[in-house]
């Protein structure tokens, strides 16, 4: 148990910048405590105590604000960051490294009792604030799921998904997108696309745009050099820069 939480404190003081040193990590991340809790609460389950499992679980969720079901698998090294309002469900599996922030919830749509009614995490997952994910499928190992997603089925190794419901990324629209918004020093992981909210659509908009223009006079630039054989001119004689040729493409 002791040798689980030293491996939980230093998996934050890794992941957290704002942890500062272990002692902080043990005394005020509700994580790290809820992880602990749900540990014993497990332990009473496999006693056969039922019943305890849950009131051990319950009074986990009181002191934590995180509900972690005694029946789930939690792995190594997981870190819930401030976690109030993760919920994790009874048949859900959370594999090792992963991270889960605050309002996730790993939940079920069946009510079939004695099924695989939520899901599986493989290992480096990370789900983002606020997202739902929802049945008994699995998010492959490194996957991404965004903030306020929700995710109705599975997620490819490695891939990320975002929006209501979830969609994978991975058409060129989406990496152009995902390769100007890394350029822009802004990262549309965590932010929902495809939702209703009209500064997010805007602002994808924006990003799609501007990659968009970054095509074309890329595209310009190398048809020019191949004519001439040198970094096209203006009528002055001056090299032609990104935003002059931008106005020329337009």
């Amino acid at each position: 148990m002791f040798e689980r939480i030293k491996e939980d404190i230093a998996t934050v003081r890794e992941r957290d910048p704002a942890a500062r040193t272990s002692l902080e990590v043990l005394l005020a991340y509700p994580g790290v405590h809820a992880l602990a809790i749900h540990r014993v609460a497990k332990a009473v389950r496999r006693a056969g105590l039922h019943t305890g499992a849950r009131l051990v679980s319950h009074l986990g969720r009181m002191l934590t604000g995180i509900e972690i079901h005694p029946g789930a698998q939690i792995g190594r090294r997981v870190f819930i960051d401030h976690g109030m309002g993760v919920v994790i469900g009874e048949t859900a599996e959370v594999g090792d490294d992963c991270t889960i922030y605050q309002g996730v919830t790993l939940g079920g749509t069946s009510l079939t009792r004695g099924a695989k009614r939520h899901p599986t995490l493989e290992a480096g997952v990370v789900i983002g604030a606020g997202a739902k994910v929802l049945g008994g499928f699995t998010v492959g190992t490194r996957a991404r799921v965004g903030s306020n997603s929700v995710v109705l089925k599975t997620v490819p190794p490695g891939a990320t998904a975002v929006g209501i419901p979830a969609r994978i990324l991975g058409d060129d629209v989406d990496a152009r997108r995902e390769a100007q918004a890394e350029k822009m020093g802004f990262s549309a992981y965590a932010v929902t696309q495809g939702a209703d909210d009209p500064l997010s659509v805007a602002l994808h908009q924006l990003i799609d745009h501007v990659a968009e223009q970054d095509r074309r006079i890329d595209q310009l630039t190398a048809a020019l050099e191949r004519l001439g054989g040198a970094r096209p001119q203006g009528c002055d004689g001056s090299p032609l820069d990104a935003g002059r040729l931008s106005r020329l493409v337009d």
